[in-house]
């Protein structure tokens, strides 16, 4: 269970070590607008661009996975399969931003596909296993 719970806590963080890279295209482009930091955002082209989108979209996998996590603990569902699913997540994701930061498209949208699909298969084998008991 200690490496479910280490999953959901970097999953929870993965959001915001994503904005690093966010800051920094935002400090290149004429310094951090404190004032302003979403509407700066929305001007940033390029990588800038695909740093927000990639924050964003960090902070768009995270209830899923964290739903999937809290199901598998409260089911006790604690499986070896469940385990690999949770810690390839976090690689996936991690992954999916490095790929989005370097415009590898293609690679960055089958990674997402792969990301998604650790939670999910995670709640269907847990469904599936306390439908069976």
């Amino acid at each position: 269970m200690s490496t479910l719970i280490w999953c959901l806590l970097i999953a929870g963080l993965l959001p915001i070590a994503a904005k690093a890279p966010v800051v920094y295209f935002q400090n290149r482009d004429k310094g951090y607008d404190n004032r302003h930091p979403r509407a700066q955002q929305q001007r940033l082209t390029g990588a800038g661009a695909r740093a927000v989108a990639g924050h964003y979209n960090a902070y768009e996998a995270f209830p899923l996975f964290a739903a999937a996590v809290l199901l598998v603990i409260v089911t006790e569902q604690l499986t070896a399969l469940n385990t690999t699913l949770a810690v390839s997540f976090i690689g996936l994701r991690i992954a999916y931003h490095v790929f989005y930061l370097t415009n590898w498209d293609k690679l960055r949208s089958l990674v997402w596909l792969f990301a998604l699909l650790c939670p999910v298969l995670m709640i269907a084998q847990t469904a599936i296993t306390v439908a069976g008991q």
